[in-house]
This record gives C-alpha cells, structure tokens and sequence, in this order.
C-alpha cells in the first residue's frame, strides 16, 4: 500500500491526517495532503484527502481556492462552517506570516523581504492600494500605512499627505508601493507622474525616497532598479 493510500484510507477511519505519518515532512506533501491536515477526517464515504483533492481541482489550485467566494465553498460538499472558516484562515495566516519578515524597530535586511512583504499584503485585492514604509536614517522600519484606495493618478494620491506623515514619524526615507489587480506589473505613466512628484516634494524636507515597487499576480516591478527614481 502507498503512502496516499494508507493516508486515505486512515483518514476514512476518521484518524487525523496530521498523526499518520509522523516521520514524514511538511515539505514531501502534496496540497491536498497538508489541505487534508488542516480538515482533520472527512465526511462520510469521503477522506479529508480526497475532499482536498476534488476542492483543488473545482478551483483550479491552491490559490483559487483560498480566494474563491464564501458562496461558492459554500455550496461545496463537504465544506460547512467548521472548514469554510479553515479556508478564510490560511491566507491570513499566510499574510502575517510575511509581514513579519518586516518587524517595526528592525532594519530592512533585504530587497526580498520587502517584496515578499508587500506582496503577501496587495497582491490578491481587488481594488489598488497605495501604501508606504516610513524608515529612520538605519533604514529600520518606522511605520506601514495604507494611504490611499483607488486608481493611481493625479487626483488620487496627495504627495503633501505622504511628506506630512513622513514629517509626523520622523522618517528619513521611504519606500511607495501599490498593486495592479490587473496582475500586469509594468509602471503606467500615471505611475511614473506620481512617482516624480513625490519624490520632488520628498526632497524639499530632505527625505529620500528609495523606491517605488508595483506588485502584480506573482511579479513585481522596482522603479528604482528600472532607472526611474
């Protein structure tokens, strides 16, 4: 007997996947096996493996299910309130998990942890969010702070508001970022207006401004490694 078989044929015993193969890392399982140990035993004829498995292909993977509406989990077998919550849990367990590569008080100690920070936070919203990382002159984190909510242009986005509170927090650098729900990364010139403007009235107060990222679906895109900061 293989390894999935006798996981699935535990899990219809209503064993917990997570007690079966104790010697087995999280890494070597499949979606549906580490999906199955967070859903613990399955309901009726069905194994929490095999509930994972057919959730996985409904949605088209991991992510498209983890982001697929309460309706729509909602109708599917085998998921009631107990694992609907599960599902509504794992992203935002995710999400701060990556945020706190970004602890407050310490210094940035990478560009990937920055970009993996800020795509845990913008990369599935649906709408586009503008936000900023204040920093003191060791390049340690001040504050994150959601800015402003909307399409990126000349109405939308207030670089006085960004000087004041880079001024309020007594940063002395800072890093924009925002996302495109399009998933394209590529800066619009809309971008690259903003981006200008903010970086001119960062340096009449005598703030840096060391980056703007854009994220996407999966990519992101550094202004300043293109040459436009």
């Amino acid at each position: 007997m293989t390894i999935t078989q006798r996981r699935q044929a535990q899990g219809r015993q209503g064993g917990p996947p997570g007690k079966q193969i104790p010697a087995q890392s999280a890494a070597s399982l499949s979606e549906a096996e580490l999906l199955a140990v967070f859903f613990h035993r399955g309901g009726g004829p069905e194994s929490a493996i095999d509930i994972s498995s057919r959730l996985l292909c409904r949605f088209g993977g991991l992510r498209g299910l983890l982001h697929a509406g309460d309706e729509q989990l909602a109708a599917q077998k085998g998921i009631g309130a107990a694992r609907l919550a599960i599902l509504r849990a794992l992203p935002e367990l995710a999400k701060r998990y990556f945020e706190a590569t970004l602890p407050t008080g310490q210094a940035i100690r990478s560009p990937a942890d920055t970009e993996a920070f800020l795509t845990a936070r913008l990369r599935d919203l649906p709408h586009e969010l503008f936000c900023c990382l204040y920093l003191d002159n060791r390049h340690r984190i001040i504050l994150f702070e959601e800015l402003f909510r909307g399409t990126i242009d000349g109405t939308s986005v207030y670089p006085r508001e960004i000087v004041k509170q880079s001024l309020a927090v007594n940063a002395a650098a800072i890093i924009l970022a925002h996302n495109h729900p399009s998933g394209v990364a590529e800066p619009s010139q809309a971008d690259e207006r903003i981006t200008r403007r903010i970086k001119a009235a960062l340096e009449l107060v005598d703030i840096r401004l060391l980056d703007h990222l854009i994220i996407g679906d999966g990519t992101s895109t550094s202004l300043a490694s293109r040459g436009m900061l």
